[in-house]
């Protein structure tokens, strides 16, 4: 369940939206990777790439993703998800920003990155079982 992102208001851009979402996880910080907003708790879970990246020129983020769901979702929707260069082969997804983006899809999936990256503390503390210490 996502209740800690289902707070975040609807802003306009998506890349302004992914940023909001993410930033509303328990600890999270941004920073710049390869010239990119990259998103971490603890280690990197989300990277934006509003103006595409290495071949995939439309705007797009790459996720870290529990095992197996990345082949999930490229076979299920080859359209929208994608194996990204560099961190695919860890399993991360690949996601497509560009036309008619679901945004409660995108929030779902970057508390999912976290939660696959995040100290469990944290994610604790996003399950509101106890307060990160």
């Amino acid at each position: 369940p996502c209740a800690r992102v289902a707070v975040v208001a609807r802003s306009g851009s998506i890349g302004e939206e992914v940023r909001a979402i993410c930033l509303a996880l328990p600890g999270v910080t941004e920073r710049a990777s390869h010239g990119a907003p990259a998103f971490f708790a603890g280690r990197q879970f989300v990277m934006l790439w509003v103006d595409g990246h290495h071949g995939n020129d439309f705007p797009h983020l790459w996720c870290a993703a529990p095992p197996g769901a990345q082949e999930g979702f490229v076979v299920a929707e080859p359209d929208r998800y994608f194996r990204p260069p560099y961190v695919g082969s860890r399993g991360w997804l690949g996601v497509r920003l560009a036309g008619d983006v679901d945004r409660d899809e995108i929030a779902v999936l970057c508390e999912e990155a976290y939660r696959v990256v995040a100290p469990a503390r944290l994610v604790a503390w996003l399950d509101d079982r106890a307060p990160p210490s």
